[in-house]
Order: structure tokens, then C-alpha cells, then sequence
């Protein structure tokens, strides 16, 4: 009996033995506790992220892990880095790779190439754009926009980048800034640009039609551009003809480029502007579901403002502009034609696309000027200024362009707080920023911004989604991820998947909040604690880390055609 039960110790101990002896699997960072939301909508799980090197090693309860560094991100929010659909981040980061304004938010991904994109260029472009420098002065080390976004990278990022081609940008390498069609060789060659630039990672192809020299591109142009897209499985992204007076027709022009060019297309920053048209978005809405039912795939990006941005040049026609800035300065010190514009820009019209009326001159805030003597200006109305001149707003807009050498930067109050809650509740519209990343500090200082710069992701996940409930945080991270990821066809990133890219915010969802005003925009968001790009910590305790391990993400079609996939 001693013997026999001798032995059954010896078998069983080891039973009871291993399980404590079992060994913990090492990974470089364990995220530990977290409410994770993987991006996909899904009710989330309390559970860990395991991350090795780049990339997402494992997700759950992972008790047996252990990690070289760990986060305790109890009663956190933990999510794929989020991707900002319009950025203007192309000259702040080459002042200042670190991003701030956005990671500070959990972006991790910026989208360039609104119509104007940073290559392809020729010599002719590269001197305009040296000439139209502002505050921020750089060389031009580069001419196609995969050479652009490699430079970047260069320098040092801490997001991530990718870009469409300009269609404006490619008209502007073969055309120049004439009102005219191209010839057949010259749309052959502007072609030849866009497969260039989509063979070496370009998104698609990205238009901003109510400006000049895109306004002067028509329908059949942009289609074949978008043609030459789709062989690689691109998409066509607009900024449409016009937000207003003939939203409704731009919103068809769109659906018909995506229809006839067998290509996925994006409306951007959607909107309707002017008091006189806040009453078409049930009308846009309804034709976007259309289109989608009918199988094309449209959907749409915003900001959270009821106010855009962009230049004193949207006040003004395009024909005036034609030939480029020097040009339109011309023009407009010629007495007849500036008694020519000063009546057009005051007359209500359905020909282009008037945002001095749509907004009122004393909503046109303007935030950015070139010159030193303008710059007391910044923050003051158009109609104030014009007081304070003792001339009237369209001529004061007029005056202000040509002295300060640029079509001045304005912030333009044009949208209903009503359909901005109804856009964002829409399942196919994701967000973008419309704005530069940068800083409160340096050279950032000299102009002013639009409050978006600092606070368009914070915004949302604090006033629309915590206190408003317009959506669900779920649905607003798969908004802010996977569905984006989707629509731009970007492999790995977006979600929180194992063997996916290690992009992880790290946020509090009760004090996640912006803090950027018209009156005080350069302002950071608080309440993202941690931001990881590639692995690598990019914001730690929400302070920056100074890390720059930003990357090109380039799009599907590389794989497709020369099988160069870099992201």
C-alpha cells in the first residue's frame, strides 16, 4: 500500500505542477486592462494588446503575457490610431514632423491630395510654388509625389502619410492655369502622370473643382483621369463643383465620374452651404444611398463645424483667376474688371461657386496672411476690416489679395449645426480635418487657424458622441478607423488585429474633449493619454515623446501592377 500510493503521488504532482510552472510569453509592450474597440463597430472587450516590434502580436485575456515595457490602461479606451480622410499636414510637417495638433487627438494616419497634391511638379511649378511660399520656407528636393512623401519620411514623421494625385496638379504640369480643355496629347500626357504617380502608391485621384484652374476641368476630363485610376483599384475623391447654389447637379457630377470610370468615389468634407441651402441634404443623402444600392461605392468624409476655411479666392470668380496669381493681381488693378468682379461677387448666382455670400462678409474670419504688414489683421472679420479701411467688404477682399502677395486665408461661417449631427450619424461618412497639423509655438504662431487644426477628432468623440449620444463610441471609432481603411483600401491598419500595423490610441472617453475655439483655435485636445505609430510610442502620458516613426502608406494598386507594396 505504501509502495501504491508512493507511486499515484509521483503521477499526479506533476498535474498540479506544470500549470504553475507554465512559462509567460514575453512581447515588447502589453497594454493591459483596456476597453478595446477593434475598430469594426463591435461591442468592445476588456482584455490586453500584445505588441512585437510594428505589429500586433496578440489580443484577449492574455494572462500568461508579460511585456519588456506595460501600460495599465484601466477604464481606457483602446483603439486602432485614428485616420484624418483631408489633411493640409504637407508644409507643417516639413516645419515640424512631430504632428502635434493631431496625435494629440489619436491621428495616425494623414490623407493628402485635395485637388493639389506635392508632385508630380515641373520646373515652372516649382518656382511658383517657391514664389507663393508663406511662413514656412523650404526647398523643393523633390519632383513626383512618391519622391515627396519618401522626403517626408527622410526628414522624420510621427504619422503615418499617404496621398492622392491632384487632378488640379497634373492639369497644372501639362496646361498650366488656362481656361481651355486640354488638347488629346495633352490629356494623354496628363494620364501618363496620374499611372506614374498611381503605380508608385497613390490613393486615387483627388479634385477640389470650385477652384481655379480644377473649375475649368469638365466632367469627361476627370473621367478619363479616373479610369487610368481604377486599372489600379484607386478612387476618385472631390472636393465637388460647388457645396451650394448647384449641390445637388455636383453631387450627380460625382456619381456619374464613379459610374463612368468603373472607380469608388469620395465626396469631401460634406456639406451644404449657405443658410439658402442647408434644406438639400435629405436630397444629397437620399442620392449618395441610391447610388450605393445600385452597387457603386460613394461615400463621404466631414469636419465637425458648422465653419470652413480656405482663401479669399472663393469669393471671387474663377475667370479672373485664370492664368494664376500673378495673373488675377493683374486683373483685378484693371478698373473695369475690378467694377466687373465687386458686381459678381455681390450678385447671387448658380455659375460658380460664391462663398462672400453664402457666408456674409462679417462671417469671413480672416486667419492668414504672407505679408508682415497684414498680419494685425488676423482674427478680424472682412466687414470689420472694410470698416476700419472705410471701404466695402468686396473691395477690401479685392485690396487685401493684392497686397499680400496670396489669396489670404478666411475662415467662412456656412453650415447648419443640424446637418452636421445628421452627417455624422450617416454609417458611410468618415472625418477628416481639412487643416494642418502643427503647434502653438514657433512659426505656427505668426498666422492664425481654423479651430478643426486642433480639436475636429477630439470634437467628435466629446461633444457629438459622449454628451450629445448623436452616435454610439463604437460607431465612432469604426468612422474614424476600419472605414476609412476600407474606402482607401490600406492593408493592415485600421483595425486591431492580430499581424496588423501597431497604430493604438490610448484615450478617456469621460474627459476626451477640444478646446480649440474660433477666437482661440491653436489649442491641443486633451484626454488621448497614449498614441503608438508602428510600435512605437508617439504621445506618453499626452505629452509628445519626440518619436518619428512615421511611414508612406501607399495604395493597393502598387500590389496589383508592380507588386512594390511599401507600407
Amino acid at each position: 500500500m505504501l509502495r501504491s500510493g508512493r507511486l499515484f503521488c509521483v503521477l499526479v504532482l506533476p498535474v498540479f505542477i506544470l500549470p504553475a510552472c507554465s512559462p509567460k510569453i514575453e512581447y515588447d509592450l502589453v497594454i493591459r486592462n483596456g476597453t478595446i474597440y477593434d475598430g469594426s463597430g463591435a461591442a468592445p472587450i476588456t482584455g490586453e494588446v500584445a505588441i512585437n516590434a510594428d505589429t500586433i502580436a496578440a489580443i484577449g485575456k492574455l494572462n500568461d503575457a508579460r511585456g519588456k515595457q506595460e501600460i495599465d490602461a484601466r477604464g481606457m479606451a483602446v483603439a486602432p490610431g485614428f485616420i484624418n480622410m483631408l489633411s493640409w499636414a504637407t508644409i507643417s510637417l516639413i516645419e515640424d514632423g512631430r504632428s502635434q495638433s493631431d496625435i494629440c487627438q489619436g491621428v495616425t494616419l494623414e490623407v493628402f491630395g485635395e485637388g493639389w497634391s506635392m508632385g508630380p511638379l515641373n520646373d515652372k511649378m516649382k518656382k511658383e510654388e517657391k514664389e507663393q511660399q508663406g511662413d514656412i520656407k523650404f526647398e523643393i528636393e523633390w519632383t513626383t509625389l512618391s519622391e515627396y512623401l519618401d522626403y517626408l519620411v527622410k526628414r522624420g514623421i510621427s504619422p503615418n502619410i499617404a496621398s492622392f494625385v491632384g487632378a488640379t496638379t497634373v492639369r497644372i504640369h501639362e496646361i498650366g492655369f488656362e481656361n481651355r480643355p486640354p488638347t488629346p496629347e495633352e490629356l494623354e500626357r496628363m494620364k501618363a502622370l496620374v499611372r506614374q504617380a498611381m503605380a508608385e502608391g497613390a490613393l486615387g485621384v483627388g479634385s477640389s473643382l470650385i477652384y481655379a484652374p480644377a473649375f475649368y476641368a469638365k466632367t469627361d476630363e476627370l473621367i478619363e483621369l479616373c479610369k487610368v485610376a481604377a486599372e489600379y483599384r484607386g478612387t476618385y475623391i472631390s472636393h465637388i463643383r460647388s457645396e451650394g447654389n448647384r449641390l445637388l447637379e455636383s453631387v450627380d457630377e460625382l456619381i456619374t465620374i464613379a459610374r463612368e470610370a468603373n472607380i469608388p468615389a469620395e465626396i469631401y468634407h460634406l456639406k451644404a452651404a449657405g443658410r439658402s441651402n442647408w434644406g438639400k441634404m435629405d436630397a444629397v443623402i437620399a442620392k449618395v444611398e441610391s447610388a450605393r444600392a445600385q452597387g457603386l461605392r460613394v461615400t463621404a468624409d466631414m469636419y465637425t463645424y458648422t465653419a470652413g476655411a480656405t482663401g479669399l479666392d472663393a469669393s471671387m470668380p474663377p475667370w479672373v483667376q485664370e492664368g494664376g496669381y500673378k495673373e488675377w493681381v493683374r486683373r483685378l488693378q484693371d478698373a473695369a474688371i475690378r467694377k466687373r468682379v465687386i458686381k459678381e461677387m455681390t450678385a447671387p448666382t448658380d455659375e460658380w461657386e460664391n462663398l462672400f455670400l453664402h457666408a456674409g462678409p462679417e462671417n469671413v474670419l480672416l486667419v492668414g496672411f504672407k505679408s508682415d504688414s497684414l498680419k494685425p489683421l488676423t482674427g478680424k472679420s472682412l466687414a470689420d476690416v472694410a470698416k476700419m479701411r472705410g471701404s466695402t467688404p468686396p473691395e477690401t477682399a479685392i485690396d487685401l489679395v493684392i497686397q499680400d502677395g496670396s489669396r489670404v486665408e478666411a475662415v467662412y461661417f456656412l453650415m447648419s449645426e443640424e446637418n452636421v449631427k445628421k452627417q455624422i450619424a450617416l454609417p458611410w461618412v468618415s472625418f477628416d480635418s481639412d487643416a494642418p497639423s502643427q503647434a502653438p509655438e514657433g512659426v505656427f504662431l505668426k498666422s492664425s487657424t481654423h479651430p478643426r487644426a486642433y480639436g475636429n477628432f477630439a470634437r467628435l468623440l466629446g461633444k457629438y458622441v459622449r454628451d450629445e449620444k448623436v452616435i454610439s463610441l463604437e460607431e465612432a471609432i469604426r468612422k474614424l478607423t476600419s472605414l476609412p481603411a476600407t474606402n482607401l483600401g490600406i492593408a493592415r491598419r485600421g483595425s486591431l488585429q492580430t499581424g496588423y500595423f501597431a497604430d493604438v490610441v490610448i484615450f478617456d472617453p469621460a474627459k476626451i474633449q477640444d478646446h480649440a475655439t474660433v477666437e482661440s483655435p491653436q489649442q491641443y485636445a486633451t484626454g488621448v493619454i497614449h498614441v503608438f505609430v508602428n510600435g512605437t510610442q508617439v504621445l506618453k502620458d499626452g505629452e509628445h515623446t519626440g518619436a518619428m516613426p512615421g511611414r508612406v502608406v501607399r495604395g493597393r494598386g502598387v500590389t496589383q501592377k508592380t507588386g512594390l507594396a511599401k507600407y
